[in-house]
């Protein structure tokens, strides 16, 4: 399983990236390798700000449907397009072009609850 160390991640198996004052959000490797062949992703969350743990999208795959939980408060500033058209890019490339949203942290300490890579190793083993 790809855990990389430079992210943090929640135990909803979502992960962060902290880039200037954005953060990147997507889903995890172990997740997509559960939900299998992801089919359609919806995200209606552009410009609406969440809290922390609120439903920020749906992930559709074959077999079921998962929520997308931000995993930190933040306003959705950027929704990826490519997931649109290729939503088996959440599959490919899970930490890369499959990212789902970018964030404008509305608390940026709350980044400090989330797991890092050997904490969150230690969860889905």
């Amino acid at each position: 399983m790809n855990i990389p160390a430079n992210l943090k991640y929640s135990k909803e198996h979502e992960w962060l990236k902290i880039e200037g004052d954005l953060a990147i959000v997507g889903i995890t490797d172990f997740a997509q390798s559960q939900l299998g062949d992801i089919v359609f992703v919806d995200i209606q969350t552009l410009g609406e700000t969440l809290d922390k743990d609120e439903v920020f999208g749906a992930i559709e795959a074959v077999k079921t449907v998962a929520d997308a939980f931000m995993p930190v408060s933040g306003t959705v500033e950027e929704v990826n397009p490519l997931l649109e058209d290729a939503p088996q890019t959440a599959n490919e490339d899970p930490y890369g072009k499959g990212w789902m949203v970018k964030i404008k942290m509305s608390d940026p300490r709350e980044v400090d609850d989330l797991l890092d890579a050997r904490a969150y190793g230690e969860l889905i083993s």
